[in-house]
């Protein structure tokens, strides 16, 4: 152990620049996923619209989050295009939060947010294949400290946003889920919902929210990001003034970096001729990878997405305050348990560290479907379930490059099918809410967990078959080998 933690120590030290530039851009990430869940009610009020109209904002965030992810591996070819890139990225996030206060229709503000989306998914696809490439067989414990730097963007979002959230709504009667919100708030404030024109939400001619001071205050927060980019560059002297100059990285060793991964972005996986000669475990590891993480991050941002208007609603009714803490309880599960994972990941494999999590998830899904009438386990809940499903996605893509010998996309379908999940099942999710009440939130969690639990059972079991025919062609490989030797 001792002897792991040493050779772990000693590549941070060889590449400590480009990994901390990589969990920053991550914070950043972090931060812009996390600030529509407990936000969601004051930017329906903000653009006059319905919460049915205001989930298609998630849509379009999510949607262009895995354009993004699926595109972002035509950046990663050199370092220099990899920082650029992730330079304007985290740049226009700062700037997406500074002009969010200003869309007043719900058209424009999805348009915004489209353009973050496409943004992180560049940022999550990048910095995750630039660590696997970097680190590859002792990424494990790389990627766990990379995903904790979203838990930590994702905690201070919330935080931030928090002490502008209004306590009444605006939103317009016209579905079930609306009308069980306003019912829930009448219960608590007494005499009736703030007069719109009394709150600090705004009035009908929109007006600035109290709630665009948290979007200035978190594009401020951002705005270091960008610069620690620009500071890689210059240390790598990558910028203008240095680009004849000798490189401070040996340029072997970075051509070896670049070129150990045949596959940046999702369409240069997708070419027929990569794909021959590959036996059929090969394919169904990245499918079952794949809609493993559909399934977990799909979760991750459907809870982030509706927790807040789950606990707002009827039979919990908590009051807006109270109910904003549940995302910030979730996202700091979340850095907590990624923080654990780094130290687990070091003595446990990823295989264990998966099941052991996926269960867990299962099991606090279940109690929280039959505990759905308490506030208070409804809070413990959350931070289990942050806890438990805080290191699946890191786990995931260092065991499936292990298994695939870096040989394949695992990455980069693993990203993109990540981003796909999190797009689709917060629509899902918000339009069975919508139809259904709020309880269908955490039977569609439960069902879907399991689901997971299930396509993981058939990972491991697809892996054995991988291992076992990769054993059998060495050893057939070796045996023709043989009398050629013999022979000479």
């Amino acid at each position: 152990m001792k002897l792991l933690d040493e050779r772990i120590w000693s590549l941070f030290r060889r590449n400590w620049p480009q990994t901390l530039t990589y969990w920053s851009v991550f914070f950043s990430f972090g931060l812009c996923i996390a600030f529509l869940g407990p936000t969601i009610l004051d930017l329906s009020c903000q653009t006059h619209s319905t919460l049915q109209d205001i989930t298609w904002v998630f849509f379009s965030q999510q949607l262009f989050l895995l354009v993004g992810s699926s595109a972002g591996g035509l950046f990663k070819k050199t370092l220099l295009s990899s920082l650029v890139a992730l330079f304007f990225c985290t740049l226009i996030i700062s700037f997406v939060f500074a002009i969010i206060p200003l869309c007043r229709h719900i058209v424009v503000l999805s348009l915004a947010l489209a353009v973050a989306g496409t943004a992180m998914g560049v940022i999550d696809t990048i910095a995750n294949l630039r660590l696997v490439k970097l680190y590859q067989k002792d990424s494990s414990v790389f990627l766990q400290a990379l995903h904790f730097f979203i838990g930590l963007g994702a905690l201070v979002s919330p935080l931030v946003a928090d002490p502008f959230l209004a306590e009444g709504t605006c939103l317009q009667d016209g579905n079930m889920t609306n009308t069980s919100i306003s019912i829930g708030l009448e219960h608590h404030i007494g005499d009736g919902l703030h007069n719109i024109s009394q709150d600090p939400l705004g009035s009908e001619d929109g007006v600035t929210t109290s709630v665009s001071y948290a979007f200035w205050i978190m594009a401020l927060i951002n705005l270091p990001v960008p610069i620690i980019v620009l500071l890689l560059m210059y240390h790598e002297r990558l910028l203008p003034c240095f680009i004849h100059s000798p490189r401070l990285l040996d340029p072997n060793t970075q051509s070896n970096v670049d070129s150990s991964h045949g596959c940046g972005n999702l369409f240069h996986c997708c070419n027929l001729a990569k794909l021959q000669g590959h036996p059929p475990n090969f394919f169904i590891l990245h499918a079952l990878g794949g809609a493993i993480l559909f399934a977990t991050d799909g979760i991750i941002g459907s809870y982030a997405a509706f927790v807040y208007t789950y606990a707002v609603s009827p039979p919990l009714l908590m009051a807006h305050k109270e109910a904003g803490y549940l995302d910030s309880v979730f996202w700091a599960a979340i850095a907590l348990g990624r923080l654990a994972f780094i130290v687990l990941s070091c003595r446990y494999t990823p295989s264990k560290l998966l099941l052991f999590s996926l269960a867990g998830v299962v099991l606090v899904n279940c109690l929280l479907l039959i505990f759905s009438t308490s506030c208070e386990f409804l809070f413990i809940g959350t931070c289990v379930m942050g806890l438990c499903i805080s290191g699946v996605f890191p786990s995931m893509v260092a065991y499936t490059e292990d298994i695939l010998e870096y040989k394949g996309c695992a990455t980069t379908v693993l990203v993109s099918c990540a981003s796909l999940g999190e797009m689709l099942m917060q629509l899902l999710v918000g339009s069975v809410i919508n139809s259904h009440g709020s309880y269908a939130f955490q039977l569609c969690c439960a069902m879907v967990s399991f689901i997971c639990f299930s396509l993981f059972l058939l990972f491991l079991y697809s892996a054995h078959l991988h291992k076992k025919y990769q054993t059998n062609l060495i050893k057939g490989t070796e045996m023709e080998e043989k009398p050629k030797r013999e022979s000479s």
